[in-house]
């Protein structure tokens, strides 16, 4: 996921934030009710969300351009 989010649009992000936090909420549960497969799982959807998150901070106040 990483080289691609940067070709990504403002709404792009913030969908794909959306969605991995709804993964990471099942990862959650499904830690706490049994046996997780991939516990580095939660770690790199965490990331994930953060690298989301960083960019569409700095689209919000300007330093990137948002990619149409």
């Amino acid at each position: 996921m990483k080289k691609n989010i940067k070709k990504m649009s403002y709404n792009e992000l913030v969908a794909e934030r959306d969605k991995l936090r709804k993964e990471l909420l099942n990862l959650r549960v499904e830690q706490v009710m049994s046996h997780l497969d991939n516990p580095l799982a939660l770690r790199t959807v965490k990331r994930d969300i953060a690298r989301l998150n960083t960019l569409i901070h700095a689209q919000d106040i300007g330093i990137a351009k948002a990619s149409k």
